[in-house]
């Protein structure tokens, strides 16, 4: 897809646009407004008087996401969308995304190829007014993305060729530069989500680490069983040994040309198929869709195809997985063994449905002994946090102040939200085990922040650290926003933002 912005005036660009769709925002009305909002009477002054009466006679009121399309016959635009805002008052970046998303799905029906997109850039404050012409192009690519993969009879529809950005800062043009790369690691991660546990296997992650390294240049080392059992992975290979799939530790490197000024790791759990063990996963507990549960590598591994393409200057970034599946067989794990991790550290196993972050626990000791100035690491991880904070945001713990604020600011720039919740250390005592130093679960309540705390073992203490549990946003069953129905590859933007701005670790000041 083509982007461009056309920076004139908005009044001569609506009249003037020869695309065959034209996409317009407006604000809802306030109950004593009139039909002369600036927009509309441009709207009447390019497209006829009788448009605005049209609309009233449909009852467009102009509500957040609502859309309305007129088709033009022997005319040019052939096509018309009119899509609501909402309230001014609440117009704000998301609010972009959604109408720009909201628009694009409208064209797209239409089987439109050019579409030009003409929103209230102004209205948003001056931070995000910068980010606007990004925010929009990729909530445009993102809400058309369709994955027909395992189709018998693909939909065939004709792609949008070609975005045009009408009445926007002519400096803005310049953000548009990293939007294809952000976008096509999105579609990386979400393509992986949605594969069948039969096709995205340990070794597919790995062949996919492998096609990233060689078409960008970057360096990849695949750890086997025996390289895990020589490093001391128990809790890693403890979680794999149920499975007839080999077990596969992706370490993929980008290293920037020039001087290095800091090297981050970012960690994805990756069960691309989780049965529970024999704590066997039950009805009502979605076990049919548990391939999800690698939305963490894809994660990751979305951001490093995105990452090798922007090519962003002094950081260093280390991509780690460590891929398997938790399944049921005479040499599964069983509830009640004791693991030891790479560390040292031995885990009393009383509940093998909480596998992943047994995997992380070894990927996490890997990752740190690599003098890393920070380390991230996602996963699916819980139950709990979807249940405290629902699918639209993830949570986000974290030892350094700094780097939450951070990762935040990158995740707002990115439509992710990220709910920063607490390290408590007395809940810690859950974790307690009477025959080994920890157990791999705690109480019920609190079960997101334990899981949180049991990670945070295998950290040293000083690096700063975050842990994103993404378990409620990796998937979306209804759509939501610029993502359409299914995996989100939430977390992409949030990792590439971060990386791209130079991994910082504090907030501006």
């Amino acid at each position: 897809m083509e982007f461009r912005c056309i920076p004139e005036d908005l009044s001569q660009a609506l009249g003037r646009w020869d695309g065959d769709t034209l996409a317009v925002g407006l604000f809802a009305l306030e109950p004593a407004a009139t039909t002369s909002q600036p927009l509309r009477q441009q709207l009447a002054a390019s497209f006829g008087p009788a448009l605005l009466e049209r609309l009233e006679q449909r009852g467009f009121n102009a509500k957040r996401g609502e859309c309305i399309s007129f088709e033009r016959l022997d005319a040019s635009p052939g096509t018309l969308i009119l899509v609501g805002l909402g309230e001014p008052a609440r117009f704000d970046l998301n609010a972009l995304r959604h109408a720009a998303a909201a628009a694009a799905t409208a064209a797209g029906q239409r089987h439109s190829r050019d579409l030009g997109l003409a929103l209230p850039w102004d209205a948003l404050d001056a931070t995000a007014s910068a980010s606007a012409a990004a925010a929009a192009a990729e909530a445009v690519r993102l809400s058309l993305y369709r994955d027909q993969r395992f189709r018998s009879e693909p939909e065939e529809r004709p792609p949008l060729e070609r975005l045009s950005l009408i009445a926007v800062a002519e400096q803005t043009e310049a953000n548009l530069a990293g939007v294809a790369a952000r976008c096509a690691g999105v579609e990386l991660a979400r393509q992986l989500v949605a594969a069948p546990p039969n096709v995205a296997t340990p070794q597919h992650l790995a062949d996919t680490a492998a096609a990233i390294a060689s078409d960008f240049g970057l360096e990849l080392q695949v750890l086997e069983r025996s390289d895990c059992e020589a490093l001391g992975m128990g809790a890693y290979l403890g979680v794999a040994q149920g499975s007839e799939l080999a077990p596969k530790f992706i370490h993929l490197t980008y290293r920037p040309a020039g001087e290095v000024r800091r090297r981050i790791a970012l960690v994805g759990k990756g069960l691309t198929f989780d049965s529970g063990g024999y704590n066997l996963k039950t009805g009502g507990s979605q076990i049919e869709m548990m391939k999800y549960d690698m939305g963490g590598s894809a994660a990751v591994l979305g951001a490093a195809r995105a990452i090798a393409e922007l090519k962003p200057e002094g950081v260093e970034v280390h991509v780690i997985v460590a891929a398997c599946e938790n399944m049921i067989s005479g040499g599964a794990v069983h509830p009640g063994d004791i693991l030891t991790a790479s560390n040292g550290k031995t885990i009393e196993i009383n509940n093998t449905d909480a596998e992943g972050r047994l995997t992380l626990a070894d990927a996490l000791v890997y990752a740190c002994r690599l003098e890393l100035d920070a380390v991230v690491d996602l996963a699916t991880l819980t139950g709990a946090c979807v249940i405290a904070l629902g699918d639209e945001m993830a949570g986000l713990w974290a030892t350094s102040d700094g780097l939450a604020e951070v990762l935040q600011t990158a995740g707002l720039a990115g439509g992710e939200d990220l709910w920063r919740m607490p390290l408590r250390q007395s809940y810690k005592a859950g974790l307690k085990s009477p025959v080994a130093d920890l157990k791999n679960t705690g109480p019920r309540p609190g079960g997101s922040i334990t899981a949180a705390l049991f990670l945070q073992d295998f950290v040293p203490q000083g690096l700063p650290w975050a842990h994103l549990d993404i378990a409620g946003t990796v998937w979306s069953d209804k759509g939501r926003g610029q993502d359409p129905a299914g995996p989100t590859g939430f977390g992409v933007r949030t990792l590439v933002n971060w990386v791209a701005a130079g991994a910082p670790l504090e907030g501006a000041t």
